[in-house]
């Protein structure tokens, strides 16, 4: 295993609670600012849905100190790059400046961070709800095959389990948003005690260290939050339904409950899925769009999360090609994989191929700062990349087959897009 990932690094935590992450890489004159919020659509509830996704686009409206809109401005004309994203368990915010840009970068998320509110009015709430709905019809409503995701997700998970909605939040919640909700939104997650900000690239340490303590030491803590306790889902029965969208051809998803993230199943799972479908010589790929020639494409993957994980499989039919006859095969191959395992050489295959992926990413520092944060709010350390590429190394094929019988052969969700019938 390559010990160039054996980084290092400094962490330390601000009196606030801010968990800061120091990572020095002197190889282009580049740093990147990461910073995680734990905070993502699980942290919602039923009826006020798409608050955090809702966030993702506020925190750009401008804070106390910064105008509207003036935060890309900055960054992209200091020669920096940024943007953000919202997932079920966290949000997340970054910038890539040139090595002298660092305090500007700081200054940024700081007052957005603890000056947000001040800048919160109704206006800016009513024109980003207007965005928000509009990227949900464009992305969901309006996209072929757009609403798949939520879809399964609301039939797999039980309505107060916090999956059971879609991270951008259901349109009428949406509808719905309130700027006092909203606040208190912010209020209780966006908070020093609630994040994890990492400094990765080529900078001065005592002088990131004094910008770090000057314009975050003295944003306050949010209150504690809890964790929740949350039962484990469990699937009674296999759940059918059927779905007509504006497509041209129909598409089967088949989703199991799985191992959570980082969970004792999820690198087993993880190349499953690409035995199954990661490459044309994978088993489905060969079988349903080259063999039997009745697919447009087969995909599988394990999407994993902090508090439940799915496999899922999906299939585009080719013309005149039924549903059921896909379905057919594709447990077929299932059955195959749990009576007869798969052998060592798909295994070191698929290995290599999160390996060779897994390393070609870290080749941009951002990537390197995001992977920083990820293993400290998900792990508890931030250098855990060998950790995380030993889980694979130590796979055996008998590991794949247990894996497939643990969770294939239990009840599953099968959705069927179907094109819209003519009136």
């Amino acid at each position: 295993m390559p010990e160039i990932l054996d980084l290092k690094y400094e962490k330390y935590t601000l009196k606030n609670g801010l968990e800061v992450i120091l990572h020095k890489n002197d190889t282009l004159p580049l740093v990147a600012v990461n910073l995680w919020y734990k905070v993502g659509s699980a942290n919602e509830t039923k009826g006020k849905t798409g608050f955090a996704h809702l966030f993702e686009h506020m925190m750009f409206q401008g804070s106390k100190n910064i105008p509207k809109e003036m935060h890309f401005r900055y960054i992209q004309e200091a020669g920096g790059t940024l943007n953000g994203s919202t997932s079920l368990d966290r949000t997340n915010y970054y910038e890539t400046v040139p090595s002298n840009s660092l305090e500007l970068a700081l200054w940024l998320e700081s007052d957005r961070m603890g000056f947000m509110l001040p800048a919160l009015t109704e206006e800016k709430l009513q024109n980003q709800k207007d965005v928000v709905m509009n990227e949900r019809r464009q992305r969901y409503d309006n996209q072929p095959y757009g609403r798949a995701w939520e879809t399964i997700f609301s039939n797999l998970y039980p309505k107060d389990f916090p999956y059971h909605w879609p991270t951008i939040g259901w349109m009428e919640d949406i509808e719905k948003f309130r700027l006092e909700d909203v606040k208190e939104f912010f209020g209780k997650f966006y908070t020093p005690n609630n994040a994890s900000l990492v400094i990765a690239g080529n900078f001065k340490h005592e002088e990131a260290e004094k910008l770090i303590e000057n314009y975050f030491s003295d944003i306050p803590a949010g209150p504690e939050i809890s964790s929740g306790i949350y039962f484990k889902p469990i699937l009674e029965n296999n759940i059918e339904t059927v779905l007509e969208d504006n497509v041209q051809l129909p598409r089967i998803y088949l989703t199991w409950l799985s191992e959570k993230l980082y969970g004792q199943d999820d690198a087993a799972l993880d190349i499953l899925s690409d035995i199954l479908s990661g490459s044309k010589g994978s088993r489905l790929h060969k079988l349903l769009v080259h063999n039997q020639q009745i697919a447009q494409d087969v995909s599988c993957y394990q999407y994993s999360s902090v508090l439940s994980g799915n496999f899922i499989i999906a299939s585009t039919a080719k013309p005149g090609v039924s549903l059921s006859e896909l379905k057919k095969l594709i447990f077929s191959e299932i059955e195959n994989v749990i009576k007869n395992g798969v052998t060592e050489r798909e295994l070191e295959r698929a290995r290599n191929n999160f390996e060779s992926s897994f390393i070609y990413s870290l080749q941009n520092i951002d990537m390197i700062a995001d992977q920083l944060n990820n293993y400290n709010c998900n792990l508890g350390k931030p250098n855990m990349f060998n950790h995380d590429l030993g889980r694979y190394s130590q796979l055996s094929p008998e590991n794949i087959k247990e894996a497939a019988l643990k969770y294939l052969s239990n009840p599953y969700v099968q959705l069927s897009v179907l094109p819209k019938r003519k009136k």
